[in-house]
């Protein structure tokens, strides 16, 4: 199992219209076609501000990348695209795997 870790920040005078996009256009169509949503998570007032963090799980890379396709030829995931992203400034992604001595405790929807 591998978590794909994303990190965006967003233009600080966009975060609520960002959040709205994404809740609105964005939560739906990417839960639908990527499923195994770990969590989303907005930043607090400790920290770097003005980002959403966001984990999925996969089988392994192979499973990421059809459900990535599959998402990408949505034409709903494209009208998200076009609002949310000016919306952000910087972009992050990091895949993860768990350490030898974790089992996370999730069962992968196909």
């Amino acid at each position: 199992m591998i978590f794909d870790h994303r990190t965006y920040t967003v233009h600080p005078h966009r975060f609520g219209e960002f959040l709205k996009i994404y809740e609105e256009l964005g939560f739906e169509v990417q839960t639908k076609h990527l499923g195994n949503l770990v969590g989303w998570y907005t930043s607090m007032d400790i920290g770097e501000l003005h980002q959403v963090v966001h984990i999925w799980a996969y089988k392994d890379l192979q499973d990421r990348a059809e459900k990535r396709a599959k998402l990408a030829a949505d034409p709903a995931w494209g009208k998200y695209l076009a609002a949310g992203l000016p919306c952000l400034q910087k972009m992050e992604n990091k895949i993860l795997s768990a350490a030898p001595f974790y089992k996370p405790d999730l069962e992968l929807n196909d």
